[in-house]
């Protein structure tokens, strides 16, 4: 990739996460890149194409990230997909938390036909067949299923760590997917 694709990249992630796709133009995003406007148009046909770039590199470094993480704070893999939430806490934490990106794109575009809504809706599907994958290896039967609900948490806890300013729903939504896991369990009788 050309340093001048990425610079690009870098300051249309940073405008959009921080004031919305939909608020930044594209004059604002050449002048803010320091490009000409035919060398923007050269890397990026439409405003849309850069979205669904900006949407992938942050998926790719998301998840990396997401993995190393998790590795790093448990290394028994049957107490990983619990450990997803510890990790979440720390970035909620942090000062530049604006809530997920892919979670904005999905609310400001709403057309489930966009680019940047698809790209959106693949980060999220990565994201369950990568939950779906820690919990099959830590040994939860309907992992699958699993992953689904515990990605409704993940969600519900990163917009509610918005709304409250703080960390604190990663730990509620932790217990609850720790009641899940515990409720699908063999041997647990279901009503």
């Amino acid at each position: 990739m050309s340093e001048v694709r990425r610079h690009i990249l870098e300051v249309a992630e940073r405008l959009f996460y921080a004031e919305g796709y939909r608020a930044v133009g594209v004059d604002r995003l050449i002048a803010e890149a320091d490009v000409a406007k035919a060398t923007f148009y050269r890397h990026f046909r439409t405003k849309d194409d850069l979205l669904v770039a900006v949407l992938d590199a942050r998926d790719a470094r998301f998840r990396e990230w997401l993995a190393g993480r998790v590795e790093a704070l448990a290394a028994d893999p049957r107490v990983r997909p619990l450990v997803v939430f510890d990790a979440l806490a720390e970035r909620f934490a942090t000062n530049d938390f604006r809530g997920c990106a892919f979670l904005n794109t999905m609310v400001e575009v709403a057309s489930r036909s966009h680019p940047g809504h698809e790209a959106a809706q693949r980060h999220k599907q990565r994201l369950i067949d990568y939950l779906e994958g820690l919990l099959r290896a830590a040994g939860a039967p309907e992992a699958g299923a699993l992953a689904t609900q515990f990605m409704l948490l993940i969600d519900g806890a990163t917009v509610t760590a918005v709304r409250e300013g703080g960390p604190g729903a990663a730990a509620r939504a932790r217990s609850l997917a720790e009641l899940l896991l515990t409720t699908a369990r063999p041997g647990r009788r279901r009503r």
